[in-house]
């Protein structure tokens, strides 16, 4: 999930202790947006990608993913937002790609990923709190990709990427309080195993195994 940019925050010339603060229930039940969400997964989540492309004159892309709990909230408008998400321990969440490439005309993209949790927020009102709480009891995420590469003109890519909880959160308001609490209990892993041959361009491979990992980005500097 990307993060959205917004433009500079304005001037308000109104004094920001009417905003209230995270619990006084000053904003409780006012106007914006007041957004509830809560969401348990106790389920398997799989993703099998299996195939072969050759002879392309242009790009080749493959993308596999799964996940267990997914949120993403923009407003523009006073916003409260109180996020759970939970994925028990019957779980099992993993995308598989197993591809082969041969002779493409332009470049090689591959990117697969694993995601227990996750919850993006972007906002720009003047007020915007988040209260958000992740739990992963999950077997896994794994994200596993096996790729044979060869006479590629252009670039090769390849991006593998397993994550517990992710948070996420931007705004330009003034008031942004945030509570956020991340519990991973699951086995994260990435596994690339690659063969890349003959390529016209560059070449890269990563791959990245997080339990929790948050971004909060706040515009305003009043």
């Amino acid at each position: 999930m990307a993060l959205v940019t917004l433009s500079a925050t304005c001037v308000y010339a109104a004094p920001t202790d009417q905003y209230g603060t995270w619990n006084d229930g000053a904003f409780a039940g006012g106007a914006g947006s007041q957004i509830s969400n809560s969401q348990v997964n106790l389920q398997a989540n799989w993703s099998n990608l299996t195939g072969n492309i050759t002879t392309v004159a242009g790009d080749a892309v493959v993308q596999g993913a799964a996940g267990g709990n997914l949120m993403d909230i923009t407003t523009m408008n006073n916003t409260v937002v109180n996020n759970s998400q939970i994925v028990g321990n019957a779980a099992s969440i993993g995308s598989n790609i197993n591809i082969s490439i041969n002779n493409i005309g332009g470049s090689v993209g591959i990117q697969n990923q694993a995601l227990c949790n996750g919850v993006s927020v972007s906002t720009d009102p003047t007020y915007a709190s988040t209260h958000n709480y992740q739990e992963c009891n999950a077997a896994d995420p794994s994200s596993t990709i096996i790729a044979k590469v060869n006479n590629i003109a252009g670039d090769a890519a390849i991006q593998g990427s397993s994550l517990g909880n992710s948070f996420e959160a931007d705004s330009n308001a003034p008031n942004m309080p945030i509570w956020n609490k991340q519990i991973n209990n699951a086995a994260v892993t990435s596994t690339v195993n690659a063969s890349i041959l003959n390529v016209g361009g560059s070449t890269s491979t990563s791959s990245s195994a997080i339990g929790n990992t948050g971004q909060i980005i706040h515009y305003n500097t009043n």
